[in-house]
């Protein structure tokens, strides 16, 4: 893939369950552009260095396991290897071990230039946690997408509920409580919103509401 500048970029930033996949994926669809999930990039090295019993605790190794990520995001799904991954990367665990080791400098330097690759055709919707301030600070349009910490509890929960999956709400809770602060307070890349970018509250909105926002602030960039 080759970086193209000219390009434009809808970056989507915010917190663990703030609804930036679901946002990005919709907007993406709408406009007919591509679409970069940078979590599924943390999660699929925390997915790799788990099956390959690599110690979490050493940044060289899980750099390395960064770097050789053989990823391309189909139709929706994230293929690993030719393997389709994407049910593997949501589960809890790996979401937890993929925050830990985002906040790992050599991670985040073996991810950066894989992600803006992903900058070409008509357009990309890039979703994360550093889009709009470090990956590509240059989008003509930024979004820092947020929701009260209670209302993102209650949307993975149904999440997790509609999967058949068991979970507890109060935990739930408090690991975005903790992912929140480990997000917010790491040295490198930390979450924040970038200075030129709207915030969207999505707590009381509904998901066409949200989309529909997205797209009216990037109509009146045309105008």
């Amino acid at each position: 893939m080759n970086n193209n500048a000219m390009t434009p970029v809808i970056t989507i930033d915010g917190p663990t369950a703030s609804g930036k996949g679901t946002i990005a994926t919709q907007v993406a669809q709408k406009l007919g552009w591509q679409i970069l999930d940078s979590g599924a990039l943390y999660r699929l090295t925390a997915l790799v260095v788990t099956r390959q019993e690599i110690n979490e605790d050493d940044m060289a190794a899980v750099a390395q396991a960064a770097r050789q990520l053989d990823v391309r995001f189909v139709d929706g799904c994230c293929l690993l290897a030719s393997e389709d991954v994407t049910q593997a990367l949501r589960a809890e665990e790996i979401g937890l071990l993929a925050s830990k080791i985002a906040a790992y400098p050599a991670v985040r330097d073996a991810l950066l230039a894989r992600q803006r690759d992903f900058r070409q055709g008509a357009g990309l919707i890039a979703d994360g946690r550093d889009m709009g301030t470090v990956v590509f600070p240059d989008a003509p349009l930024k979004i820092f997408l947020v929701a009260d910490v209670q209302s993102r509890a209650q949307r993975r929960y149904k999440q997790l509920i509609d999967k058949g999956v068991s979970a507890n709400l109060s935990d739930l809770l408090a690991d975005l409580q903790a992912r929140d602060l480990r997000d917010s307070s790491r040295a490198v890349a930390p979450l924040k919103a970038a200075p030129d970018a709207y915030t969207i509250d999505s707590s009381a909105l509904s998901i066409d509401d949200t989309v529909a926002q997205v797209l009216q602030y990037w109509a009146n960039l045309q105008n």
